[in-house]
């Protein structure tokens, strides 16, 4: 294949920067042994992923999502309520709580708030 060029991969990504960033990620990915959708021809993976880019052969949104992925250094994980109150009793149990309290949601807990009278002193 003839030489890649910039202007052949901005019509796919306007922005140079994040083709940039994009053929960075992607070149990394062959690096570590993905394989190219494209014909290697003895080519370095930085060129090899500028080429991928520029014939469309790989989704740009699917590079955007590794990217941001790659750089995470938290990821949500999300917890089904009943973990969620699994959790809370086993902490409560092992701080030596009321058990009855960490098995509220946040709701109960509020109104059982509201529901305490406090004496005042005299």
């Amino acid at each position: 294949m003839a030489r890649v060029t910039v202007e052949d991969c901005v019509v796919k990504v306007p922005n140079r920067f994040e083709l940039v960033l994009l053929a960075s990620q992607r070149a990394k990915e062959l690096g570590a042994g993905a394989e190219p959708t494209v014909e290697k021809d003895n080519d370095k993976n930085s060129v090899i992923s500028l080429r991928e880019i520029a014939e469309g052969s790989v989704s740009v949104d699917t590079l955007k999502d590794d990217l941001i992925s790659s750089l995470q250094k938290y990821v949500k994980v999300e917890e089904s309520e009943d973990e969620e109150m699994e959790l809370k009793a086993a902490e409560a149990e092992l701080a030596g709580e009321d058990i009855a309290f960490a098995n509220m949601s946040a709701d109960a807990l509020a109104n059982e708030a509201d529901a305490i009278e406090v004496a005042e002193k005299p």
